[in-house]
């Protein structure tokens, strides 16, 4: 069952997204080569905290940290740690925050120094079919328009789009209905509809689709050792259009 948000918990779910941004810029700021992923995890947990917020990943599920660090080849849920981070990775970055009751969660994908071609397409791409995906989050469309527009724009540029994870509706939970795959055919699933809440995150591989999961039951990555990118919004579709909650992390490039 997908919950639709009124007006006032749109504006608290604003709330939450700028606390998300804040934790965003925190570990921009200090983003850098020879610096430790853990280093970035104690950076944003430090601002979310001082917020008067919680970091919605720390726990959840067993998860150790507050943020997701994903380095090159790793496609998400990264758990940080004693990694350094070198000259030409990408690195994604995943923040979840609870506000006031409220969930907001987000993902974007770095480049650290100079970086390759493909990763620098890589990382175009990617962000472009996020923004594709967006556009079809329309009163009226059906949800599959945004899985279908993402995944024919990343096929058509030559990159493939992971299967096993998918987008979420978000809310007074982290993951709420519905699931929102990157992949499927158009004018299929639930009609979209003002109030709805979606975490939007093409996640995009430079080759092959498959993924598989490192021994510490978190990290995915790819299985051919291939970089990939992850974008992340989350927004609310009221009756002019998709709003993007999470609209400042724009701002860091």
């Amino acid at each position: 069952m997908i919950t639709l948000r009124n007006k006032n918990e749109i504006t608290k779910l604003k709330e939450s997204a700028e606390v998300l941004v804040n934790g965003f810029k925190a570990v921009y700021d200090i983003l850098e080569v020879g610096i430790k992923t853990k280093i970035l995890d104690q950076v944003a947990e430090r601002e979310i905290l001082k917020q008067g917020a919680i970091p919605a990943f720390k726990g959840y599920r067993g998860f150790p940290s507050s943020i997701c660090a994903s380095i090159n080849d790793e496609v998400v849920h990264g758990i940080p740690g004693e990694r350094i981070i070198q000259e030409g990775d990408i690195v994604s970055i995943d923040i979840g925050v609870k506000f006031n009751g409220y969930f907001s969660d987000a993902a974007k994908t770095f480049a650290v120094g100079e970086i390759s071609e493909d990763k620098k397409k890589l990382l175009k791409v990617t962000k472009k079919s996020l923004y594709l995906g967006i556009e079809e989050f329309q009163e009226g469309n059906r949800l599959f328009d945004i899985s279908h527009r993402i995944q024919s724009y990343v096929e058509k540029k030559g990159f493939s789009v992971v299967r096993e994870l998918v987008g979420h509706g978000i809310g007074t939970s982290l993951h709420e209905d519905p699931q929102i795959p990157n992949f499927g055919k158009p004018h299929q699933g639930p009609v979209l509809k003002s109030g709805m809440i979606f975490a939007i995150e093409p996640m995009v591989n430079l080759g092959k689709k498959e993924v598989l999961f490192n021994n510490d039951g978190w990290t995915v990555r790819t299985v051919d050792n291939k970089p990939s990118a992850h974008f992340e919004h989350t927004v609310a579709l009221t009756e002019k259009g998709p709003d993007i909650l999470t609209i400042g992390l724009e701002e860091l490039n």
